[in-house]
């Protein structure tokens, strides 16, 4: 297990007491590993401490605006890729089969494409392997990582360090696409109406985009029959590491 996932997954999760009582314990889990750069890990500690410093119910607030009622930045992966087309419907089932076959299951009131539980996911892996694979929807973690700077969010730095751990640069062009659609501000109730009613958005138009484009994790999903389940179960979900 890549505990530096764990902690990530719940850095992006709602602030909750009982995690971040044990924040002394997540920065251990980071600094022993030293699978994040120094310069990444660094920054997601000072985050930690930071959150970890606030007044609870103003960061649940914040957190609630930022990722809940701001679809610009929904860490929900195949929000940016499918928006509400019934593609999305079948790429979670294809999602969730691919966790299932790894004796994985969801075991909380969240979707599979939720980045928190794709990075526990990820923690499952050997780390070479999990690099592979987050390199497939790491376009939009890096759009979620430039949203993120421009509102001078904290949780920017949790973003950077998931890019940083996949080793491998960012194509700018298929950044550019996400970062051109309309920032929504969840205080601006007609504007927020307006872009929930836009159709879904669609990427590459030839199959050389295609290969390339966002919907590479889809096709992931669907060729991870070909790895073989690990012994046992684990419930993801559950907030510890």
């Amino acid at each position: 297990m890549t505990k530096s996932f764990k902690v990530l997954s719940l850095l992006l999760s709602y602030p909750d007491e009982e995690w971040l009582a044990a924040a002394s314990e997540l920065e251990e889990s980071l600094l022993a590993e030293k699978v994040l750069p120094p310069k990444s890990l660094d920054a997601v500690i000072g985050f930690l401490r930071n959150l970890n410093a606030q007044d609870l119910v103003e960061a649940q607030t914040r957190y609630v605006l930022l990722f809940d009622q701001t679809r610009a930045l929904s860490l929900h992966l195949f929000e940016h890729v499918h928006g509400d087309s019934r593609e999305r419907g079948q790429a979670m089932v294809d999602l969730l089969k691919m966790y299932e076959e790894r004796g994985l299951y969801i075991d909380a009131k969240e979707l599979p494409d939720h980045i928190p539980l794709f990075l526990e996911y990820l923690s499952e892996m050997p780390l070479d392997e999990a690099r592979e694979t987050l390199t497939q929807p790491l376009h939009i973690v890096a759009a979620l990582e430039e949203r993120l700077r421009r509102r001078e969010s904290g949780y920017a730095e949790v973003l950077a360090a998931i890019v940083a751990i996949a080793g491998v640069a960012v194509n700018p062009g298929e950044v550019a696409p996400l970062l051109a659609q309309p920032e929504d501000d969840p205080t601006d109730l007609e504007a927020l109406d307006q872009i929930w009613e836009e159709e879904a958005v669609t990427f590459g138009g030839g199959t050389a985009e295609a290969d390339c484009g966002p919907d590479r994790l889809q096709r992931q999903v669907r060729a991870s029959n070909r790895v073989a389940p690990a012994p046992g179960t684990t419930k993801m979900g559950e907030r510890h590491v």
